[in-house]
């Protein structure tokens, strides 16, 4: 992608955070990079390469790339746990979401202007609920602590 394109990305993404004013335009971005986290970081789907059109004249994604609402819920809940650790739910509410439905409000935004594709069967309710915010980021997030090795 061009400096150019991102650039123009990114001012989208600005406008459509700031006409919607609910969510933060570092939620759309982290959004987006969670989609392309789940495609090419965890192999969910097969990533249309950027810039790269199909064949046919579907605005449909091949089948293989598609990702359910629960898929993304699932790969940003991973893709935060990685970027931002014990932080990721204090950083996301900053952002103004607090839940998995917030994820689908955002995708939905997303789809509205072009930025992502939905299939047919897919519906805003699918975000609801996928998991407790609490849970996924705080109570079951572990800390791996190392004990010295008593050998030396």
């Amino acid at each position: 992608m061009t400096s150019t394109a991102m650039s123009e990305t990114l001012r989208r993404l600005a406008e459509i955070a700031t006409k919607d004013g609910r969510y933060s335009v570092d939620a759309y971005i982290f959004v987006q990079q969670s989609l392309a986290y789940a495609q090419f970081e965890l192999g969910m789907g097969r990533p249309r390469p950027f810039g790269v059109e199909d064949d046919d004249e579907s605005d449909e994604p091949p089948p293989e790339a598609h990702l359910s609402g629960q898929q993304l819920c699932e790969a940003i809940r991973l893709y935060a746990a990685e970027l931002f650790g014990l932080m990721a739910k204090v950083v996301l509410n900053s952002w103004g979401v607090k839940s998995t439905r917030d994820f689908g409000e955002i995708v939905y935004k997303l789809i509205e202007v072009g930025e992502m594709t939905k299939s047919e069967n897919d519906q805003r309710e699918h975000f609801d609920g996928i998991y407790d915010f609490e849970e996924a980021f705080q109570r079951d997030y572990e800390i791996t602590i190392l004990e010295p090795d008593d050998s030396e």
